[in-house]
């Protein structure tokens, strides 16, 4: 997990397997599938985490519901035309996939170097805690970026508020999964789920005149303050 290519996106979560994979898509020969993995949190929550597997990383792997298994990747974003407007759509792209039947003390691990793409907003919970909501443009190769929801807590949520569009910031934290309501007329309201990084660490990197921008890219960012 240290080549140059996913040096800035780096995902390891270790979870129960929910259902079987199922078949996503193909591409120049490869089949790929999805699974979600119900991966624990600290408190008795847990989180369940879709991942993208291809077929060559299951070979000799038997994926059963209720097995657990190591998932290695990137978590990687892109665009779904779902009821009239894009949606961003998350997953965790393994890179590598093994069995395990270990306790893993800490089962839930993202690390990102990017950069700010929408103003971060400032808010409190009706608790009080302070939140800020940034979105993050991770680039990878072929001028490709993966946009990332996060959200900083407290001192962290204070001092992301004044941060400024294409400012390289990298962050430590973990994969969340959070249910929300959609009011889609007066009489239907769908539960959908929001994937985001909640941040436990991060620093702000200085701006080199030779580095380079976030891609720019046809995202449009509709719907990601819900």
């Amino acid at each position: 997990m240290v080549d140059k290519v996913i040096s800035n996106n780096i995902v390891t979560i270790v979870g129960i397997v929910k259902d079987k994979p199922t078949y996503s898509h193909e591409m120049f020969g490869e089949d790929f599938y999805n699974l979600d993995l119900i991966v624990p949190r600290l408190s008795d929550v847990s989180d369940e985490l879709p991942v993208t597997v291809s077929e060559r990383l299951m070979v000799g792997i038997d994926i059963e519901k209720g097995t657990q298994i190591v998932a290695e990747g990137q978590l990687r974003s892109y665009n779904k035309f779902v009821d009239g407007s894009n949606k961003l759509i998350l997953t965790i792209f393994a890179r590598n996939i093994s069995l395990s039947d270990e306790e893993i003390k800490n089962p839930n691990q993202i690390f990102l170097d990017g950069y700010i793409c929408k103003r971060p907003i400032y808010r409190t919970t009706p608790f009080g805690r302070e939140i800020t909501d940034m979105l993050i443009a991770v680039n990878r190769p072929y001028n490709k970026s993966d946009y990332i929801p996060c959200i900083a807590w407290g001192r962290n949520a204070r001092y992301s508020e004044k941060l400024q569009v294409g400012d390289r910031i990298r962050v430590w934290g973990r994969i969340q999964s959070r249910e929300y309501q959609k009011k889609i007329s007066d009489e239907e309201v769908i539960t959908r789920t929001a994937y985001e990084v909640s941040i436990s660490k991060m620093e702000i990197v200085d701006k080199d005149p030779s580095d380079n921008e976030y891609y720019e890219s046809d995202f449009i960012c509709e719907e990601q303050d819900e």
